[in-house]
């Protein structure tokens, strides 16, 4: 039997939803989690933890669709400003580091040294990328949107013109970019409305390869 949820939830009234919407609990979709990086007006390097994105290409180009850009971060002020950043995937092992950002962001910081990181300037963008992260995608800001008018957040759209990416991750059969050692996940806390009474997190998670396309 399904359930049907038009409406907030009387458990999830008191929910502190730290600006996202209650659904996002509710269908709990994971979305790739990576740094994107970029550099302040003082020419300092910005990090920012990111997610809510996917990714897109055609004979056009290849671009990341970012769904959630608060328009009072560093990332907005810099992409308006630049106009250039990096998306860098982090292995499970720097998580921690790369979370240490959300804490140390002030303007006048190096977010990336800061986080015990090696900022190194991207080869295309005004931009610097995390060296220590195994894949690098130098972007440009194509366009950005509103979601809905008034949101406290923007769709934007960058274009990749350069990757990085480490050559033991090319290799599936090595550290490869599926499974333990790959991308990493943001996933919203899974709930179930009919039995919620506590407080809603977030997980990391991974993807892990169930079965190939050519079978059909």
């Amino acid at each position: 039997m399904k359930r049907t949820y038009g409406a907030l939830p009387e458990t999830m009234r008191d929910m502190e939803l730290y600006g996202f919407n209650w659904m996002e609990f509710v269908v709990s979709v994971p979305s790739p989690l990576y740094i994107m990086t970029s550099y302040k007006s003082n020419g300092l390097p910005n990090a920012c933890m990111q997610s809510w994105t996917t990714f897109t290409g055609g004979k056009n180009g290849y671009f990341a669709i970012v769904s959630a850009v608060s328009k009072y971060g560093h990332l907005y002020s810099t992409l308006h400003e630049n106009g250039d950043a990096v998306i860098n995937f982090m292995s499970a092992e720097l998580y921690d580091r790369c979370m240490s950002t959300v804490k140390n962001n002030g303007f006048d910081t190096d977010e990336i040294k800061a986080a015990g990181l090696t900022p190194v300037k991207a080869d295309k963008v005004n931009a610097p990328l995390i060296d220590e992260c195994f894949m690098n995608l130098e972007c440009r800001l194509r366009w950005e949107k509103e979601i809905a008018p008034g949101d406290d957040y923007v769709l934007a759209c960058l274009e990749i013109v350069n990757v990085h990416v480490d050559e033991r991750h090319l290799d599936e059969n090595d550290l490869g970019r599926t499974g333990e050692t790959g991308i990493l996940y943001n996933i919203h806390h899974p709930m179930d409305p009919e039995s919620f009474g506590g407080t809603a997190h977030d997980y990391v998670g991974i993807v892990k390869k169930l079965r190939d396309y050519a079978e059909y």
